[in-house]
């Protein structure tokens, strides 16, 4: 199964870990997983994201970025984009 959630984020970084929590803990509730790439190992994405990670991405579109509201979240993943 493909992750649904992809967090854009950077070593160090306090919002990051405060958004990897509410994610994992959405995860493990909803048997969801979420994949996590960090903005300094790519310039594109440095470039792109660099003043707003973290960034979240459902389905492959942003849902949110410096901080990830956890109803916002499980609401998006209930309905799927199709």
């Amino acid at each position: 199964m493909a992750a649904r959630i992809t967090l854009f984020s950077r070593p160090g970084c306090h919002l990051c870990d405060e958004a990897r929590t509410v994610i994992e803990r959405v995860c493990a509730d909803l048997g969801e997983s979420y994949v996590e790439h960090s903005i300094d190992e790519d310039p594109a994405l440095r470039a792109r994201y660099g003043e707003e990670i973290p960034v979240t991405l459902v389905d492959g579109r942003q849902h949110d970025f410096w901080r990830v509201d956890e109803a916002r979240l499980r609401a998006a993943l209930a309905h799927p984009v199709v």
